[in-house]
């Protein structure tokens, strides 16, 4: 498979561009956004199920599936419209009881990783707000980054789990992926800084059922 990644990471940068300045050419319409948001990420799964249908033609299939948590224990970062989008979805599908019990665990999970240095959170495990009997509660809305976060080995990612600290426990990680997922979120975000929305960068449960 010959694999140009400059081409594919302009390509997916234009796509992100794109779609932000839909939104910029909306003012900013939450409906519009919103719609933006969700046609990014679906553009980006329909690219992982091509790479992923590939990968397991040549018998080197990706491990994630339903039920294997564990990456998500770690610190997850999204933009701030991706938790726009990710609140909005939670507002629209889940319960009072479900969202009380959320905001609970977002908010034990801030104070769990609030106090810790930039070094020391890229080894802290702590169980995502969002994470209930192994599955993601809001998987169709869950941000960027975890979507492209895709192994090739799950015993790497459980070594990386238990001995996070060990510089030689590195999850199998495919790049393709990574790198495509992070330039149309680049190009996203380039749209609307060029109209003066600078978009920041949260961990998911700083932002968790925030109004603003």
């Amino acid at each position: 498979m010959d694999i140009n990644l400059k081409e594919i990471e302009n390509a997916f940068y234009s796509d992100g561009f794109k779609l932000g300045m839909k939104v910029c050419e909306a003012g900013f319409e939450p409906d519009v956004l919103y719609a933006a948001v969700a046609e990014m990420y679906s553009s980006m799964d329909g690219f992982i199920d091509i790479l992923t249908g590939f990968a397991s033609q040549q018998e080197q299939p990706v491990h994630c599936k339903k039920g294997c948590e564990w990456c998500c224990h770690q610190p997850v970062f999204a933009m701030q419209y991706e938790l726009d989008f990710l609140n909005y979805f939670i507002e629209n599908n889940f319960d009072d009881a479900n969202k009380q019990a959320l905001k609970e665990r977002a908010d034990n999970k801030k104070n769990a990783f609030g106090f810790l240095t930039e070094k020391e959170l890229l080894n802290a495990k702590f169980p995502c707000p969002l994470l209930e009997d192994g599955a993601c509660s809001a998987y169709p809305a869950r941000p960027m980054a975890c979507r492209i976060y895709l192994s090739s080995d799950v015993k790497s990612c459980l070594r990386f789990y238990k001995k996070p600290a060990d510089k030689n426990n590195i999850p199998n990680l495919l790049n393709l992926p990574l790198r495509a997922g992070r330039m149309m979120n680049e190009g996203f975000k380039a749209a609307l800084k060029n109209h003066g929305f600078v978009a920041k960068e949260y961990r998911i449960e700083e932002k968790l059922l925030e109004k603003d």
